[in-house]
């Protein structure tokens, strides 16, 4: 029944696909070029963990002849919602693409996963391998229009990877060291070489305690870090009161940032595409860890 109301919906004009995220919308917009409508759920700066659809996006999932979610509970509010979309409708999840061996586990959690796997580009190439052959079996007039166009995109996401191990390399080993609002970077850490730790867990949702605070202190003054970052999607009180702290130690810690991690820029700035916010936060990296 799905395909059929699908097959319908063509012939009446373009697919309409509708993402959660921002992240998402931009590397389907590639693949699908001019033949189906993107939209997304959650513009610049919104926090996945904590976003609730509001009744507009409810019209937009209502209509969308596919629905295209990143999965491993990035979308925490949602996820039940997604489910029962997906008895009428395909729901498709950027994860089920990658292998499950390469998923992080989250230490926060238990049996939880780390869903920030647009930071290993890699592995967001293998997931987006996956939506590119479930959009071809949904449009099938398409699927070589867009396997082409996939095919072109990631050669710019590999330069892009190329240019980030080599931006990185400038770092001497003993600061290679990301410390964040949450802990968005490990996918980022594995894939690049740096150590990453987040003030915050997984999701926006943990505490962070005093105790958590003076050890992070104590962690930065010994490791001669230069910089900590806030992030575009989460607040800097609890980073500021790091750099606080350290301060009041005597030892000069600056706030950097803000990176983007859960979320894209404004549309027309170098954080608004995927490729973009991905170097803009490695130079913002760069210059605060020299």
């Amino acid at each position: 029944v799905v395909s059929c109301s699908i097959e319908e919906k063509k012939r009446k004009g373009p697919l309409h696909i509708v993402t959660t995220t921002g992240i998402i919308e931009d590397v389907v917009e590639n693949i699908v070029g001019d033949s189906a409508e993107v939209s997304s759920l959650m513009g610049p700066g919104t926090d996945p963990h904590l976003y609730k659809p509001t009744p507009g996006d409810i019209d937009l999932l209502d209509q969308a002849d596919v629905i295209i979610s990143n999965g491993l509970h990035l979308e925490g509010k949602m996820a039940d919602m997604l489910d029962k979309y997906g008895e009428e409708k395909p729901v498709l999840k950027v994860s089920d693409g990658i292998e499950e061996g390469n998923i992080i586990k989250s230490v926060d959690f238990g049996d939880s996963h780390d869903p920030h796997i647009w930071f290993d580009s890699q592995m967001w190439i293998e997931g987006f391998d996956y939506i590119t052959e479930k959009l071809g079996e949904i449009d099938s007039n398409s699927v070589e229009y867009y396997r082409k166009n996939y095919s072109e995109y990631k050669i710019q996401i590999d330069q892009m990877d190329k240019w980030v191990l080599s931006e990185l390399a400038s770092l001497n080993d003993t600061s290679k060291v990301l410390i964040t609002s949450h802990d968005a970077f490990s996918y980022f850490g594995r894939r690049y070489d740096i150590e990453v730790k987040g003030i915050q867990g997984i999701s926006t949702l943990s505490e962070v305690g005093l105790k958590d605070i003076a050890n992070m202190v104590d962690f930065v003054i010994e490791r001669r870090i230069k910089s900590i970052f806030i992030e575009t999607s989460t607040s800097d009180k609890t980073a500021q009161s790091i750099v606080d702290g350290a301060n009041a130690k005597g030892y000069d810690l600056e706030l950097d940032g803000p990176l983007f991690s859960d979320a894209l820029g404004e549309p027309d700035s170098e954080g608004g595409t995927y490729i973009g916010m991905v170097k803009a936060n490695v130079r913002v990296i760069v210059n605060g860890l020299k």
